[in-house]
């Protein structure tokens, strides 16, 4: 899988063609989902009866780049030394994916009371893209899992919860003029600036409503402006300006509130003032990704399992986004667990201890039990 170089700009299929002949292989119903691009596919497959109730085993397929990283061997040809494999997506995460499908024989052979099914996505790197079409199509069928478990590299802990990571770019389109006479242009670098402002602002009342037992750092929604770009030169008033900026909720009220109290603070007083001088200008909002997050829960059946499978007796938290809010939303029980470490992933040299892969076998091995 390491030698299949799926970094996120580019094609899957060739990996996934190859993991749907795997698990074909061993009699799983598999269903491949085309991205609206034709050039990416999801994989969904399942073990077992056609009944509710499941265990998803998920991964994502797609890795970051390697262009300007300082490899010591080519990252697409894993190596083996001191005891750990070497490779672009050994950590991040083909090494859980790759344990899933060696166990996919094992699983086959069983009795199965319950469906184990396998979710693989693409580009969820680039903002879950893949994992979001996944759940739309689930959402569709009649057989709902009940459990999650996400392979990102936790060391093997049992991780129950992670802030979201919502992305944008807002774009402030306005009229050129000459600086000396500002009232006949519309600024749109200044709009742009008072755009930020509100985030600034909302970012402070978002410090008042951490949740009192909230275990992140910081325990607050956070917001960042990561770039302002605009203007050309110092007397002539920019027609165009753009903002690059994000937030992290810690609850989904948090994530209403922004997009609620921004959406208002553009339609009711930001446009309607470019507009009386410029009919035609615009502010417009791409969004880069939406990710929900995994909020900690009293009653969760994923993290009791992993409790039993792992050893474990207490579950973190995380600030790194992944795809387990997504299965959340659907109804399942989500937690992440999976061999490496996040400190070993999207470096140069990105590597996976093989006692980290053998403690996710076991793992995987201890699973049998709770499908039959």
């Amino acid at each position: 899988m390491i030698a299949f170089p799926t970094i996120s700009v580019d094609s899957n299929l060739e990996m996934m063609a190859y993991l749907s002949e795997k698990l074909e292989e061993v009699g799983a119903r598999v269903h491949v989902q085309a991205s609206p691009c034709g050039k990416k596919a999801n994989i969904f497959a399942t073990l077992g009866p056609e009944t509710s109730g499941g265990i998803v085993l998920s991964g994502h397929s797609d890795v970051v780049p390697v262009a300007d990283q300082d490899w010591t061997h080519d990252p697409f040809d894993m190596i083996e030394r001191d005891g750990a494999l070497f490779g672009r997506g050994t950590c991040d995460m083909k090494g859980f994916i790759a344990a899933v499908i060696a166990k996919a024989p094992d699983f086959a052979k069983l009795n199965l009371k319950r469906p184990v099914h396998f979710a693989f996505t693409y580009d969820e790197e680039t903002g879950c893209i893949g994992a979001q079409a996944l759940a739309d199509w689930l959402k569709t069928q009649d057989v709902k899992p009940s459990v999650a478990i996400i392979g990102e590299p936790t060391s093997m802990r049992v991780i129950e919860g992670h802030k979201g990571c919502c992305e944008y770019t807002t774009t402030f389109h306005g009229r050129a003029g000459h600086g000396s006479m500002p009232d006949l242009g519309v600024n749109a670098v200044q709009y742009a600036v008072r755009y930020v402002a509100k985030l600034m602002d909302l970012a402070e009342e978002l410090k008042t409503r951490a949740p009192e037992d909230s275990r992140f750092d910081p325990p607050w929604t956070t917001i960042n402006t990561g770039s302002l770009h605009g203007g050309t030169i110092h007397n002539v008033i920019p027609e165009m300006a753009q903002v690059q900026w994000e937030f992290r909720p810690v609850q989904r009220s948090d994530f209403d509130l922004v997009k609620t109290e921004i959406a208002k603070y553009v339609d009711d007083t930001l446009l309607p003032q470019m507009k009386q001088v410029m009919p035609e200008a615009s502010i417009t909002t791409e969004i880069m990704g939406e990710v929900q997050g995994l909020e900690p829960a009293t009653v969760n059946e994923a993290r009791d399992i992993m409790f039993e499978l792992t050893g474990g007796n207490g579950a973190d938290v995380v600030p790194f986004g992944t795809e387990a809010g997504i299965f959340a939303d659907l109804g399942m029980t989500a937690v992440l667990c999976g061999p490496g470490s996040i400190e070993q992933a999207h470096k140069p040299d990105e590597y996976l201890a093989i006692d980290q892969l053998a403690k996710c076998l076991e793992m995987l091995d201890g699973l049998e039990a709770k499908l039959v």
